[in-house]
């Protein structure tokens, strides 16, 4: 069954312009195919298309689905920005398929990159979520500068994971199921000592993802795994 996404389903019961026109247009869905559909926010519905409208497309018998599965605990990460697109655009797509709650780009003293469009970031945390059948979509906070982000940055557990020589604990062993997690990844050139100290100074705790470098793209998408799976243990036993 084909999934997407219309944040007032319940309200209005028709698709988003940019969802009519995959529908009919893209899919040629006609007049009583059965459709998926969800808000972003937890509901899941079923329908089938009452007015096959590539701009206004009208869903009748809404019916909404009961979720078997919702992630237990909620995570947050802070990335700065890589200088390569596609990088920054796989690890939204992935982390979304995982399961992540929220993203914060952050522009650091080291950053590549201080420009950024969230357009067609947000477009691919939908895709994700439709791909992966998550009922939640991932929130995506507008971009911002290190000092500013961390004077509100708010977490049940909160971790910088940097490359400093300084003592740090495995990220797995100080994951709490259940939690609100917030997890801080740097850029190509690291944290400064600057903000691995204000970092520290608000709570945070230094972690370590491995022995490996990773590649920005690739450490965040560990620090979701990471999460994900500490908080799946308790379901696999």
């Amino acid at each position: 069954m084909h999934v997407f996404y219309a944040p007032d389903i319940e309200k209005t019961a028709v698709l988003p312009e940019e969802e009519s026109h995959h529908a009919i247009r893209v899919l040629r869905l006609d007049v009583g195919a059965s459709i998926q559909i969800m808000d972003g926010n937890g509901g899941v519905f079923v329908g089938t298309i009452a007015v096959a409208d590539a701009k206004r497309c009208l869903i009748n018998a809404l019916q909404a689905q009961t979720i078997t599965y919702r992630r237990p605990y909620y995570l947050h990460v802070a990335i700065a920005p890589t200088k390569n697109m596609d990088r920054l655009e796989w690890f939204f797509e992935k982390a979304a398929e995982i399961g992540i709650d929220e993203i914060s780009p952050i522009y650091c003293r080291y950053s590549e990159r201080k420009n950024l469009k969230t357009e067609r970031l947000h477009r691919i945390l939908v895709s994700a979520m439709k791909q992966s059948i998550q009922p939640t979509l991932t929130l995506l906070n507008e971009p911002t500068t290190f000092k500013e982000w961390i004077k509100n940055a708010d977490a049940d557990q909160k971790f910088i994971a940097h490359c400093h020589d300084t003592d740090k604990k495995f990220l797995a062993s100080q994951i709490e199921p259940g939690k609100k997690v917030l997890v801080m990844i740097g850029p190509e050139g690291d944290f400064s000592p600057e903000e691995v100290e204000m970092a520290l100074q608000a709570g945070f705790v230094p972690v370590s993802l491995g022995e490996s470098r990773l590649r920005v793209e690739t450490a965040a998408l560990v620090a979701c795994h990471t999460v994900s799976l500490i908080n799946d243990l308790p379901r696999c036993k």
